[in-house]
């Protein structure tokens, strides 16, 4: 089946911003295609593939975000330790650690 691929990279760009999805795998699964008909449509490093991958990771970094500023606003000490490993500088994870 012929697939228009203009149309695959708007239904990609619709799947990943409808589902928040983070990898391309997810991204695949969403449309009418095979993944080897996927990755000959928008081989490895075209602009297009690149283009659907910046739309993930600012999905990916938006989640963080987001669950950093909630780990931040919790009163939970595990969440807060996290954060703590996450923003700590290497001496300050050497105190932790002890």
């Amino acid at each position: 089946m012929a697939y228009n691929k203009k149309d695959l990279l708007s239904k990609a760009k619709e799947a990943i911003e409808k589902h928040k999805l983070f990898f391309v795998e997810d991204v695949v699964a969403f449309l009418p295609c095979a993944k080897p008909t996927f990755y000959e449509y928008f081989p490895a490093e075209s602009n297009e593939l690149n283009e659907l991958k910046e739309l993930l990771e600012k999905n990916r970094v938006e989640l963080k975000v987001s669950m950093r500023s909630k780990w931040y606003k919790s009163n939970s000490p595990a969440l807060q330790m996290a954060l703590m490993k996450l923003i700590s500088t290497p001496e300050e994870l050497k105190k932790l650690a002890m």
